[in-house]
């Protein structure tokens, strides 16, 4: 896992992501963030959809939001889980214990692997005989000595649905990815303009992208979400553009409370949301994106007067 982690880095394919590439012992030794743990308790928790993701993607005058951002921040939800389940640890059986969702450079994915919950797939994602693509990880990090899980091993065979389908060919290689091609990274992660050519690409995608994931056939063993705040809110399963890029930070900001969308920020989601403008062919939004082009963020208004050119 450090190695491959380290040829992802030096091949620059972290993108803007300049925090990947420091405390890299860290990444590739979970022993490194906390000494003194001797176990490490790896979970998911299945988000899956009720509807397909893909079928959005049909509606050029629409916005498609990454199934995981559609509701409230799993972030806050998984951790309580979490702190729920170390405090029965340390009432059981004593020990400390640290809990982490996305919030340390833990190596997620491989621990998962180890753990038994999935494999990582040819799109880097782990999957699960189970859940599918749709859950999310956790893991607590104990002093307890528990015993060893046995890894689970690919079950990928030799499908490459994920990796035919992305819009961006973001994928070098099976089981590789360039952060740099990827929709999810840029329209999250990629700050100021996006190069023209991945622009037409992006087709209606405005927050992350989840192709590689909704394409995947082992999705058809995935069991149903029963945390009913992971369910999608109805003005994020299929928003219309129009009312996403007129605004403002104070309406971003109400509109997105408690989301994951609301850490991107105002000016990289309307940057987001006329670059599908641009690439609906939908002429009625040309005015919409005219609105723009003098936008105090540099990026919002290139976004828009790319936006209303492709439109003219």
């Amino acid at each position: 896992m450090p190695e491959r982690l380290q040829t992802f880095v030096d091949a620059g394919r972290h993108g803007q992501m300049g925090w990947m590439a420091e405390r890299m012992s860290w990444r590739g030794n979970p022993n490194a963030l906390w000494p003194e743990a001797q176990s490490v308790i790896m979970l998911g928790e299945s988000y899956t959809p009720e509807h397909d993701p893909l079928e959005i993607l049909q509606h050029a005058d629409r916005g498609a939001i990454s199934v995981y951002a559609q509701n409230k921040d799993y972030h806050d939800l998984v951790k309580k889980r979490l702190k729920r389940l170390a405090r029965w640890l340390i009432a059981e059986s004593g020990g400390e214990v640290k809990v982490f969702v996305d919030t340390a450079p833990v190596p997620e994915k491989p621990l998962g692997a180890a753990a038994g919950l999935g494999w990582q797939g040819k799109h880097t994602n782990l999957v699960s005989r189970q859940m599918g693509n749709w859950f999310f990880l956790g893991s607590v990090f104990t002093t307890l000595e528990l015993p060893v899980d046995e890894a689970e091993v690919d079950h990928c065979g030799s499908c490459t649905s994920c990796l035919d389908i992305c819009p961006t060919a973001a994928f070098p290689a099976p089981y590789q990815l360039d952060a740099r091609r990827c929709i999810s990274y840029l329209t999250i992660e990629h700050k100021g303009p996006v190069d023209e050519e991945l622009r037409a690409l992006m087709g209606n995608r405005i927050y992350g992208c989840d192709d590689c994931l909704a394409i995947c056939p082992w999705n058809k063993f995935a069991v149903e979400a029963r945390e009913l705040r992971y369910a999608a809110r109805d003005e994020l399963r299929a928003p219309r553009l129009a009312v996403f890029a007129r605004l403002d930070d104070a309406e971003f900001r109400t509109m997105f409370s408690g989301s994951p969308i609301k850490r991107i920020g105002r000016d990289r989601f309307v940057r987001n949301v006329l670059y599908a403008i641009g690439n609906s062919s939908v002429a009625e939004l040309r005015f919409v994106a005219q609105e723009l082009v003098d936008d105090p963020d540099e990026a919002v208004a290139d976004a828009a007067r790319w936006a209303s050119a492709r439109l003219a």
